[in-house]
């Protein structure tokens, strides 16, 4: 290497503005820090819980859960405990909500809904199929279908007209 290229890292670097700045603002972070774990230990002694001065909202940054969150972490652990020693653990919960049922007849109304559901549905995907099938894209529909029916609801035969008469026409 050549002598301009090395660079000696034992030698003390010029403090720049922004140097300092930076150490500041460091030193400023490690102090807010120490204080607040100061009024931590002073609560401690104190037995209550003193508030410092940053502290704005959730400043640990840890989530807050509701009170009933909690009691049920507390007794799933305290089942977790229970089953480390030996012990018999709870059943059940102490508070909680009773798990609904569905009845019989509740059950045999969705399945029947379901099933006609799904029989509209393949009733819908086989009737494009037929159209599909006959060679045309878009059938006359329903007011040529009612109008091809007279009033019994049977389809009526379509009058035939004689070859000669065809050709005559055009």
């Amino acid at each position: 290497m050549k002598s301009e290229e090395r660079h000696d890292f034992n030698m003390a670097q010029p403090l720049t503005k922004e140097i300092i700045m930076a150490a500041i603002q460091g030193f400023e972070g490690q102090r807010r820090q120490l204080d607040e774990q100061i009024a931590e230990l002073r609560s401690m002694l104190e037995g209550g819980k003193t508030t410092t001065t940053q502290t704005s909202g959730n400043a640990s940054g840890k989530r807050q859960f509701s009170p009933d969150a909690l009691r049920r972490m507390r007794e799933a652990q305290q089942r977790r405990w229970a089953k480390v020693r030996g012990e018999a653990a709870p059943t059940a919960p102490a508070a909680g909500k009773r798990k609904r049922k569905l009845s019989a007849a509740g059950r045999k109304a969705i399945s029947e809904a379901a099933k006609r559901r799904w029989e509209l549905k393949r009733a819908q995907e086989t009737a494009p199929a037929k159209t599909a099938a006959s060679g045309r894209k878009n059938p006359a529909g329903k007011a040529a279908a009612k109008s091809a029916r007279g009033k019994s609801g049977k389809r009526r035969a379509a009058k035939t007209v004689p070859a000669s008469a065809a050709q005559a026409a055009a």
